[in-house]
């Protein structure tokens, strides 16, 4: 199993952005020393509290400040900018890390930024796709045009070309239950999240990527999944119920109003007014959850031994191959509690799966 951590560099209330850099850095320190696998940075635009508009930039640091720990994007919307330039950026960073990086790829539900960036969200699926062809084909190292409906390139020739070979690891995301099985179908590994979708949803909706994944004879059994999931480990049950209380119910009371204001940075299909809907029913069950719940159905929380047993559970139900953890999900833990999270995932909790 991969282990992994989510960074989004939030800036914490009455801090400063330069703080939120300097705070997200000591974790990529830690889980350099500490022997964490991957760390995972989202993708934000316009947005003050998230300042992580760049993440190949931030991957290109992440890797020149490390030897061992890799980097993954969580993921890199594609509709936003040329496909060359993606192309271009993800590869040099491949460059840099020596073969340490995996590339998620999605569109995000983030409706604001592409209308800042006058580009239509109803086209994201289409503008998606081409870009991700567009992507594949320039890592090839070879001249190639393409012609699709939104993008006219002639011959093209992109550098570098990546370090990895064909490619660095590529992981789509999903969200909409229409899309499981399409991306099993086409053998990609997916990346999930348990902020729309609670546990099981997520089995729910594996049963059909694992299904298109087998029907379409790709290798092995039902595919490569893994998870973005909010996580708080403790050295008592108690604490680990009640430290993380707060930084819990703020992150998915602000997750509840986001749907409730028809926001969705995670994306999801169909028309406005089906996207609209959606959301509406995951504000209602939001509402209706409590904190146990959300514990039980959305979250890892526990002593080490209590974690290293639920993730042997998501072993065995969703499939589960690796996981990104959101160590302060509502952005109220101290530094150093989530540090101590860091410490005893490494320490205590990842040896039971090497």
């Amino acid at each position: 199993m991969n282990f992994g951590v989510f960074l989004d560099f939030s800036t914490r209330q009455g801090g400063t952005q330069p703080a939120a850099f300097r705070e997200n850095f000591d974790l990529v320190d830690l889980a350099e020393t500490t022997g964490l696998d991957t760390m995972w940075l989202g993708e934000t635009h316009f947005n003050a509290n998230r300042p992580i508009s760049a993440p190949t930039v931030v991957a290109s640091a992440i890797a020149a400040r490390t030897q061992r720990l890799r980097v993954g994007m969580a993921v890199q919307v594609l509709p936003l900018i040329s496909p060359l330039r993606i192309a271009e950026e993800l590869a040099t960073v491949d460059q840099v890390s020596q073969g340490r990086f995996e590339v998620g790829v999605g569109r995000s539900g983030n409706v604001r930024a592409y209308e800042v960036m006058g580009i239509p969200y109803d086209e994201s699926r289409e503008r998606f796709q081409e870009a991700l062809d567009i992507i594949l084909e320039a890592w090839k190292g070879k001249p190639f045009s393409y012609h699709g409906e939104f993008n006219q390139i002639d011959n093209a020739t992109v550098t570098p070309e990546p370090f990895q070979k064909p490619h660095p690891p590529i992981r789509l995301a999903s969200t909409g239950e229409d899309s499981f099985s399409r991306v099993g179908r086409l053998g990609f590994p997916i990346f999930l999240s348990m902020r729309g979708m609670d546990v099981h949803d997520l089995e729910r909706n594996l049963k059909e990527y694992h299904r298109a994944w087998r029907e379409a004879r790709h290798p092995g059994e039902g595919g490569d999944i893994s998870v973005r999931v909010p996580m708080y480990i403790s050295t008592s049950a108690e604490g680990a119920k009640e430290e993380p209380r707060e930084t819990i119910e703020a992150f998915f009371t602000r997750m509840r109003q986001r749907y409730e204001q028809g926001r969705d940075e995670e994306g999801g299909g169909g028309s406005a007014a089906e996207r609209a809907a959606a959301l509406k029913i995951r504000a209602e069950r939001l509402a209706r959850m409590t904190y146990e719940e959300l514990l039980e159905t959305r979250v890892i929380s526990g002593t080490p031994e209590a974690v290293v047993e639920r993730l042997q559970q998501f072993q065995e139900s969703l499939g589960l191959t690796g996981f990104a953890a959101e160590l302060n999900p509502g952005g109220l833990l101290p530094p150093e509690v989530v540090q101590r999270s860091l410490r005893l995932l490494t320490e205590e909790v990842m040896p039971a799966f090497k």
